[in-house]
C-alpha cells in the first residue's frame, strides 16, 4: 500500500535524521510547551452561567497566555519550515536553533489558515448529509466521528502539500495541489486512517491514567507530540517530494 509506504518513508526520514531533528527543533519545542506548562500551572477559573459551567481565565493570566500562545504559534512554524527546507533541500543547522526565514513563515502561515478553513467547511459540508442519514440508522451515529475525523485528514493532507511549497518559497496554488494529488484518493485516505489511529495509540497511555491532569501525563503530552509533530511534518514533505518533485519512495 503506497499509503503505508509513505507513513514509513517519513518515519524513517526522522529516525534516521534525529541529530538534525533534535537540533532543528529542540529549542524551539521548549518555547513552545512553556504555553503548556503555564496553562498546566494555572488552570482556568470557572463560571456558572445559566446552570453551564464556562472556563474563564483569570486577569492576570490573560496577557501572559496570549503572549506566550503566540510565542507557541511562531516556534511551531519555525519548527516546520526548518524541518520541510532539511528534508527537502539538505539546510541542516550545526547549532540548537535553524535559520529564521521569516517570509517563508508568514507565507506558511496563511496557507496553514487557509487550508484550516477549507478543511471545516468540508467537514461540516459533509456531516450534514451523514448527519441526516444517521437519523434514520442510529448505529452510524456512533462512528460518525470517525468518519469526520477521516474526513478531515484526507482533505488535509491533499491540500497541505502546499505548506512545504510555502517553507521553499514555491508557489503551489490550491489548484495545483489538488492536481497534484489527482487520482491518489486511496493512498490518502489510507495514510490519513494510519496518521489517525497511530495518533490514538500514542495518546491511550494518558487516556487510561487516572488523573488525566497530572504531571506525569503532561510530560508524557510534552514527548509524544515532539515526535508526533516531526513525523506529521515529515508526511507532508514526504507527499511534496513524491508527488510534485516526482520523487521516489524508497
Amino acid at each position: 500500500m503506497q499509503g503505508w509506504q509513505i507513513f514509513r518513508h517519513s518515519f524513517n526520514l526522522v529516525m534516521a535524521n534525529l541529530d538534525q531533528a533534535f537540533r532543528l527543533s529542540l529549542v524551539l519545542y521548549l518555547i513552545q510547551s512553556i504555553y503548556t506548562v503555564y496553562s498546566f500551572l494555572n488552570p482556568s477559573e470557572t463560571m456558572d452561567f445559566e446552570g453551564t459551567q464556562i472556563p474563564v481565565m483569570s486577569p492576570e493570566t490573560i496577557f501572559p497566555t496570549i503572549v506566550l500562545g503566540l510565542l507557541a504559534v511562531i516556534a511551531s512554524l519555525w519548527i516546520a519550515v526548518a524541518w520541510h527546507r532539511f528534508a527537502l533541500t539538505g539546510e541542516a543547522t550545526s547549532g540548537w536553533v535553524p535559520r529564521f526565514h521569516g517570509s517563508e513563515i508568514i507565507g506558511y502561515l496563511g496557507r496553514s489558515v487557509l487550508i484550516g478553513l477549507l478543511v471545516v467547511l468540508g467537514v461540516v459540508v459533509v456531516s450534514i448529509p451523514v448527519g441526516i442519514i444517521s437519523l434514520g440508522l442510529p448505529a452510524l451515529a456512533g462512528i460518525m466521528p470517525f468518519i469526520l475525523i477521516g474526513m478531515a485528514a484526507y482533505l488535509f493532507f491533499r491540500l497541505g502539500i502546499m505548506l512545504p511549497a510555502a517553507a521553499l518559497g514555491e508557489k503551489l496554488t490550491l489548484g495545483d495541489a489538488w492536481d497534484a494529488t489527482r487520482g491518489q484518493s486511496a493512498t490518502i485516505l489510507t495514510l490519513a486512517l494510519i496518521v489517525v489511529g497511530a495518533s490514538i495509540v500514542i495518546q491511550l497511555p494518558s487516556w487510561f491514567n487516572d488523573d488525566p491532569n497530572s504531571v506525569v501525563n503532561v510530560v508524557y503530552s510534552l514527548v509524544v507530540n515532539w515526535f508526533a509533530t516531526i513525523i506529521g511534518i515529515s508526511v507532508l514533505t514526504t507527499l511534496y517530494g513524491h508527488f510534485v518533485e516526482k520523487r521516489p519512495i524508497a
